[in-house]
């Protein structure tokens, strides 16, 4: 989940702690937030090592790319249309951005143009890193630390690790390149290519090395990061890269991440949309009654993900080819209304974003105004990726 816009710099606005009074480190508590959020992967291993002795990897990755991939789109979704102020706010976007995204992504896999799969494949990496990012920032603003430098030196970190792992893929890469040159991509030197991987690892690690200097320094001057932030940091990072470099089939590969990417995005949106509901009286209807305090509705928003996602299982078995391709580009249009949505409902620089998630303090947004409108912005960016 990101808790950035994906399509602007990342930013936070300080929130000033209650002095005396000792930080709250976790969202939930110390044993939640290490099975959600923290620690997952040592959870989903073993049950993925038992898996692979009954099913195979394409059939895994099948079952976890339709009802955990495509179904964690829902609860955005229902965030986007059921809350009525945001709606209001974002109106033409949820309104448009659909509509576009369906045709478009149609159109490409009708034809079978490649470019949408890169497209896919890139956001969707960025989208993965902007999550890990995020919770880092809520770690961060739990226990008041706000610095510019150190969120930068964060955002940075995910990045580049991110972005290696992908590169020094072997699997990822030729599936990658395949579909690059099939877009029509001009041919990229092997000697070329060598060199921006040792480079970009080369480069990961120094800034790893100013990571932990400033977490040092910072620790020491008494302007703690947290340190739960610190731990996600190398679970996630060193997960990433198992399942893009170290486990034998790239397709349990992204099971694996999708499935830690999902629990940390289900689990969290559950708790900010009920917190929404409960402490915001215009939202009504369908999210009110899903999001309330009620085991049995926990039963009922899990039900209305996996059934969501049963769009996707469909669409693999459908012999007729025209259908086939036309359903792959409606779930590639979820896919990309996914991390597009994201990139502005859930940002933990806006106060209302901060209280639902109990991160206190902090009484204005960020304002974002610069030389050039926001609207105009906005669809250069949209222009610079589909044009």
């Amino acid at each position: 989940m990101q808790h950035v816009t994906a399509f602007s710099p990342p930013q936070t606005v300080p929130a000033a702690p209650a002095a005396g009074r000792k930080p709250n480190l976790w969202i939930l508590d110390g044993w939640r937030d290490l099975i959600l959020y923290v620690c997952t992967p040592l959870v989903i291993l073993p049950i993925f090592i038992l898996a692979q002795t009954r099913w195979s990897a394409e059939d895994i990755y099948l079952f976890v790319a339709a009802f955990g991939a495509m179904g964690h789109h829902l609860p955005g979704m229902i965030r986007a249309y059921g809350d009525r102020a945001l709606f209001q706010r974002f109106k033409y976007r949820f309104i448009f951005a659909p509509i576009f995204l369906v045709v478009v992504c149609t159109a490409f896999f009708v034809w079978d143009l490649k470019g949408i799969v890169l497209v896919a494949f890139i956001w969707g990496v960025w989208h993965g890193m902007m999550q890990t990012y995020g919770f880092c920032r809520i770690y961060d603003a739990k226990v008041g630390s706000f610095a510019t430098l150190t969120r930068r030196i964060d955002f940075a970190l995910c990045g580049i690790w991110f972005a290696t792992a992908v590169l020094l893929s072997s699997q990822r890469m030729t599936d990658t390149l395949e579909s690059y040159y099939l877009a029509g991509g001009p041919f990229i030197p092997p000697g070329l290519f060598r060199g921006a991987q040792q480079g970009l690892f080369g480069l990961a690690l120094a800034v790893s090395g100013v990571f932990l200097a400033n977490f040092i320094w910072m620790w020491i001057r008494g302007k703690r990061p947290s340190p739960v932030k610190l731990v996600l940091l190398i679970t996630s990072i060193s997960f990433w890269w198992y399942c893009n470099n170290i486990v034998a089939s790239v397709l349990v590969g992204v099971a694996l991440f999708e499935v830690f990417h999902d629990v940390q995005y289900l689990s969290l949106v559950w708790i900010y949309n009920r917190k929404r509901v409960e402490t915001d009286s215009s939202i009504g209807g369908f999210m009110r009654f899903v999001f309330r305090r009620s085991g049995s509705l926990i039963g009922l928003y899990v039900g209305l993900i996996f059934a969501y996602g049963a769009l996707g299982y469909f669409k693999s078995s459908v012999g007729i080819d025209v259908v086939k391709r036309i359903l792959t580009g409606v779930v590639t249009a979820s896919a990309l209304l996914h991390f597009y949505y994201d990139g502005f409902i859930w940002k933990v620089r806006e106060k209302s974003t901060r209280q639902s998630l109990g991160i206190g303090g902090g009484t204005a947004d960020v304002s974002t105004k610069g030389f050039f409108p926001s609207w105009a912005l906005h669809g250069a960016k949209w222009a610079a990726v589909f044009v």
